[in-house]
């Protein structure tokens, strides 16, 4: 574990980001076997990267510090009937830079995403977290989140 000796920026991810967004999301066990390198799937990325852009109710945000990415995650508003027509902020794809996890970087990513989606006007953040992370479920409990719903998933 290295300690965060400079507080990092938070900031919109710009194209230029991709390669080390999709490097985070590559770096450990579980994100290796869902994300190809971006050289060999360059064109999905791409085009993934610029629906994501197109839509202002989605975004992805990185952490940097001294020039270099060294966190992200994905910020979906969602707009729904239930709760009389509440916003949602859905979390997804939460990476931390493998020499940073356990720094408080993560805490701070969260801050970030939390004030983002007051900003916008959401009523909820929710987020899901794979069943084979326990110490992330951990994580996000010590945050306030709370394990109200069961996920599940289809793949299609």
């Amino acid at each position: 574990m290295t300690s965060l000796a400079v507080t990092p920026s938070f900031r919109n991810a710009i194209a230029a980001d991709l390669a080390g967004i999709v490097a985070l999301l590559r770096d450990d066990a579980l994100g290796a076997t869902r994300n190809p390198a971006l050289d060999t799937a360059a064109e999905a990325y791409a085009a993934a990267w610029t629906a994501i852009q197109a839509d202002p109710n989605n975004g992805y945000i990185v952490a940097e510090r001294d020039g270099h990415l060294i966190g992200c995650y994905q910020l979906t508003f969602i707009r729904g009937l239930s709760h009389t027509g509440g916003l949602r902020a859905q979390i997804e794809s939460v990476r931390i830079a493998s020499d940073l996890r356990g720094s408080g970087l993560g805490s701070m990513m969260m801050r970030d995403a939390v004030t983002r989606a007051k900003a916008r006007g959401a009523f909820l953040v929710q987020l899901t977290t794979d069943v084979r992370r326990a110490h992330t479920r951990r994580f996000y409990e010590r945050l306030g989140f709370t394990a109200s719903h069961h996920g599940m998933k289809l793949f299609l």
